[in-house]
């Protein structure tokens, strides 16, 4: 691909096959009106995407908000108050750099032991065009997502919600697609961010849960990760993180030519976006430089009508196959292999005090679709295997869908998983 190369919402989506996302197709985005301003949160919209001039504030600081009155993916049958947010964060080269996101809170007392608990949200692959960033879409303003209904169950467990938009959705800007360090660090930083919306309640000291699926699998799961040396006065709770691309070669192997080649194409360019260093533009051919510039725009249906089929030699000018562009080097002399290996889930995992270089002090869950035609099993089942292998508490769990219905059908288990986790209750793990 890349060179020359909500229960509503589960009634809503019944395949992930490319013909019942093309049902989705007629994207239209809808104009909406400014919310007025309150405690605090004084932002317009626009002010939301527009990056600064610079980053200066410490990760997790709210630099703009807005509340939001309407949330049309999530639905109406819990009231809650939401607000789109800009924040610091950290990108995957260490440099400071603004996210957008959303933060809803149920309006009902929270009635369970201590403070509300926070879950910290990375949405599935969405595209990377600036119309598809996931605050927009749960705001009504364009619409090819499908995770809302995630979002509402959430909600009527009576936990708040952070849901990152990811690093890149800013105007201007480019989405670094399935960058580890990136994704992670938008997601623990939301989560720091959330209690600092005015108005929201929310407490620092909350636990906090961790979720996603697919990209937002590998990004709450690099989250995890991250959690102990990046954001340790996070109270992370656990993590759970289905559909996980945990090796991204032994994925770019199975999309690339396939109906789901878009997805590859998009990540080369996110790899492409975090590492500017490496060889990218130089390799493409006309086709491929047409490619990238039409990714660019689209959103996650027309992603996949655009590209299916497509193959890495047929976008680059010497018709280089996925191995070949894996042994380039870059200006360093890292090849392009160790930069995705770089990305590798699993890789250098351990317990709290096992001096390994990600600990994870609390207790993971990793689940995937038995019929999985996006991401394929082997990696899934190597990710889950590496946490095992390390001891950290893993528990796994295959449901009998293919890629997107795994990710509705985990829905309500994974709620209740993350509320046995805020009440501190063991859990058993069984690798």
């Amino acid at each position: 691909m890349s060179h020359r190369s909500a229960k509503p919402a589960v009634r809503r989506v019944a395949l992930l096959g490319v013909g019942a996302l093309f049902a989705t197709a007629l994207a239209v985005p809808v104009a909406t009106a400014d919310a007025r301003p309150a405690d605090g949160c004084a932002a317009v919209d626009a002010e939301i995407y527009r990056p600064p001039a610079s980053v200066t504030a410490a990760p997790g600081t709210v630099l703009a908000c807005r509340p939001v009155d309407a949330l049309p993916m999530v639905g109406d049958d819990v009231p809650f108050t939401a607000w789109k947010v800009q924040y610091a964060s950290t990108d995957g080269r260490d440099r400071a750099v603004a996210v957008a996101g959303t933060v809803v809170v149920p309006r009902a007392v929270w009635t369970g032991s201590g403070e509300r608990p926070l879950v910290a949200f990375a949405p599935g692959t969405l595209g990377i065009g600036p119309q598809c960033a996931f605050s927009k879409q749960l705001a009504g303003e364009y619409q090819d997502a499908y995770e809302g209904g995630n979002i509402a169950a959430l909600l009527r467990a009576g936990y708040a919600v952070a849901a990152t938009d990811g690093a890149g959705y800013l105007d201007g800007q480019v989405h670094p697609y399935v960058s580890g360090a990136d994704a992670g660090h938008a997601l623990l930083d939301i989560a720091r961010a959330a209690p600092k919306v005015p108005g929201s309640g929310l407490s620092p000291r909350a636990r906090v849960g961790l979720w996603g699926y697919s990209e937002g699998g590998a990004g709450s799961l690099w989250a995890a990760q991250l959690a102990r040396s990046y954001a340790p006065g996070l109270n992370v709770a656990g993590v759970a993180s289905g559909g996980v691309p945990g090796d991204l070669k032994v994925v770019a192997k199975s999309l690339d030519g396939g109906a789901f080649a878009g997805f590859l194409l998009d990540a080369v360019i996110g790899m492409a976006t975090t590492n500017p260093e490496m060889p990218f533009e130089e390799l493409l051919d006309d086709e491929g430089r047409t490619a990238v510039r039409d990714a660019k725009k689209l959103c996650l249906v027309g992603t996949l009508a655009r590209f299916a089929g497509g193959r890495t030699e047929n976008y680059t000018e010497d018709r280089l196959t996925l191995d070949q562009i894996f042994a380039l080097r870059g200006p360093d002399g890292r090849t392009w292999g160790q930069v995705v290996d770089a990305n590798k889930l699993g890789a250098g995992v351990g317990p709290a005090g096992s001096g390994a270089r990600y600990e994870i002090p609390f207790p993971v869950l990793q689940y995937r679709g038995l019929l999985d035609e996006v991401i394929p099993a082997e990696t899934e089942e190597a990710t889950r295997q590496a946490y095992c292998a390390a001891r950290i508490p893993t528990q796994w769990k295959v449901y009998p869908g293919d890629h997107l219905l795994g990710d509705f059908q985990a829905v309500d288990d994974v709620v209740k998983w993350l509320g046995d986790r805020f009440a501190g209750e063991p859990m058993p793990g069984n690798c």
